[in-house]
């Protein structure tokens, strides 16, 4: 089972995760990103080409499994403004052994941080928004599944 969803919607965690818990696995690994307040940030804002977003996130799904031996694995991203406190990224795996698993979701997520094109705006309660740039410190994490 692989799945991929991109929506403006709020994201449920539980409701996207559930997909992995009747696989049969012994494990179940999952993150999820949640707007913070990074220097007075109110709300981010995600842009994304769709189709190219989605292909992106299946490949890395793909790599994931070819990698370890899952069962299956999911990943939700949100676009659009996301307030402050709510889930933007939702990333699971499920194996039969938990060291799969938490393998496989480490390297969804360091990767999609890198690999996925989103674009991403921070947004400040003075009313000026700022694009976000990449950071050393995701390409550095990326770097280590190469």
């Amino acid at each position: 089972m692989k799945r991929v969803r991109i929506s403006s919607a709020a994201i449920q965690p539980d409701q996207e995760l559930a997909a992995l818990e009747g696989l049969g696995g012994g494990a179940l690994a999952s993150f999820i990103g949640i707007v913070r307040d990074d220097g007075g940030v109110t709300a981010i804002e995600l842009e994304h080409y769709p189709g190219m977003t989605e292909a992106s996130l299946y490949r890395l799904i793909e790599a994931a499994t070819a990698r370890w031996a899952l069962l299956g694995a999911v990943i939700t991203h949100r676009v659009g403004i996301i307030a402050l406190g709510a889930p933007v990224v939702v990333v699971g795996a499920a194996s039969l052994h938990r060291a799969e698993a938490l393998e496989a979701t480490a390297f969804l997520i360091d990767r999609l941080k890198t690999d996925a094109p989103f674009w991403k705006r921070a947004h400040y309660a003075d009313g000026t928004a700022q694009w976000v740039e990449a950071k050393a410190s995701d390409e550095a994490r990326a770097e280590r599944w190469v």
